[in-house]
C-alpha cells in the first residue's frame, strides 16, 4: 500500500479560546478516566487510545460537533464495535476548535492513518462530527494515493450548510442535533473556511475519491436526509455504499441509546463491514 505520496492539506490556521459555556461542556463530556480494556499510546505523534487487539484496525474518530470530547467517553461503545468487528480500535485526541479550527483535526487524523498504514490497510470510521471528519480523511487518502479500504459513517454530518428538509421534519424528535447545532459547530469549526469545500463538507464531494461506505442513520434524526443524499449520490456514481437507517433512533443511537435492539443491529452491520472490508 502506497502511504508516501503527496498529501495535500490546507495549512494550519490560528483559532480563538474557547468560552466559559463550552469549557464547561467539554468537562461533562470529557468521559473520566480511560477505563478498562483500553490502552494509550502516541501513533503519528498524536494521543491515542487503543482498544481491543485484533488483526484488523478500524480507526475512529469521536463526534462532538469538532469542538467537544475525548476518545475516553467512547471506551465502552469502542470495545463493543472492537468485538463485533474482530478489530482493534485507534481513537485518536485530536485538537478541537476554537482554538485549533479546521484543518487541524484533519491533519491530526492524518498523522495516524499515515502511522498505521504502513502496517496494511484500514477501515476509518466515526460518529457525528467524527464521521464528517472520517470523510475528509478519505478524501485526502485518495488523493496522496494511499487510499482507505473502507469508511463508516454514523449519524454523519456532512454539510455546513444544513439544507435538507429533515433539520425542519425531524426537529421535535431529535434531542440531540439540530441545524443550530451545524451552525455552531461552523462559526467554531470554519472560522471562515468556505463551507462548500468537501473536506468540511463531505455531501459536496467527487464519489470517486471515496472507498466502500458504510452510512448509517437513525430515523428520527435530523441528519437523516444528509445521509440519504449522501448515499445516492455516492450509489449513481456507481460506487459501493451500503445504508442503514434505524426506524425511530436519534442521533447516534448506537453509543446514546447501546441497551435497544437497534444498537445492537447497527453495531452487527458495522462488524460485518469492517470483517469483509479487510483482510
Amino acid at each position: 500500500m502506497r502511504t508516501r505520496g503527496e498529501w495535500r492539506l490546507p495549512a494550519l490556521r490560528s483559532g480563538y479560546p474557547a468560552d466559559a459555556d463550552l469549557g464547561g461542556r467539554r468537562v461533562r463530556a470529557a468521559g473520566g478516566a480511560i477505563g478498562a480494556g483500553a490502552t494509550e499510546r502516541e501513533i503519528g505523534g498524536i494521543r491515542c487510545l487503543v482498544i481491543g487487539a485484533g488483526e484488523r484496525t478500524v480507526l475512529y474518530l469521536h463526534g462532538g460537533g469538532y469542538r467537544m470530547g475525548r476518545p475516553e467517553a467512547w471506551v465502552s461503545y469502542a470495545a463493543r464495535l472492537a468485538e463485533a468487528s474482530g478489530a482493534r480500535f485507534v481513537l485518536p485526541d485530536y485538537r478541537l476548535a476554537p482554538e485549533h479550527p479546521f484543518p487541524a483535526g484533519l491533519h491530526d487524523a492524518v498523522a495516524v492513518y499515515r502511522a498505521l498504514a504502513e502496517r496494511g490497510p484500514l477501515v476509518v470510521a466515526g460518529d457525528s462530527a467524527g464521521a464528517g471528519l472520517s470523510c475528509a480523511l478519505a478524501i485526502a487518502a485518495h488523493g496522496a494515493g494511499a487510499p482507505v479500504a473502507g469508511a463508516v459513517l454514523i449519524s454523519p454530518m456532512l454539510d455546513f450548510a444544513a439544507r435538507d428538509a429533515t433539520y425542519d421534519s425531524n426537529a421535535a424528535r431529535d434531542a440531540f442535533f439540530s441545524r443550530q447545532s451545524v451552525i455552531d459547530c461552523g462559526e467554531a469549526y470554519l472560522q471562515g473556511h468556505p463551507a462548500d469545500d468537501p473536506l468540511v463538507s463531505p455531501l459536496l464531494a467527487d464519489p470517486e475519491t471515496l472507498p466502500p461506505m458504510l452510512v448509517l442513520a437513525g430515523g428520527a434524526e435530523v441528519l437523516l436526509g444528509e445521509a440519504i443524499a449522501f448515499a445516492t449520490r455516492v450509489a449513481l456514481a456507481d460506487r459501493r455504499v451500503t445504508l442503514h437507517v434505524a426506524p425511530g433512533m436519534g442521533h447516534v443511537w448506537p453509543m446514546l441509546a447501546p441497551d435497544t435492539p437497534e444498537a445492537a443491529d447497527a453495531i452487527a452491520v458495522i462488524g460485518l463491514f469492517a470483517r469483509a472490508t479487510l483482510p
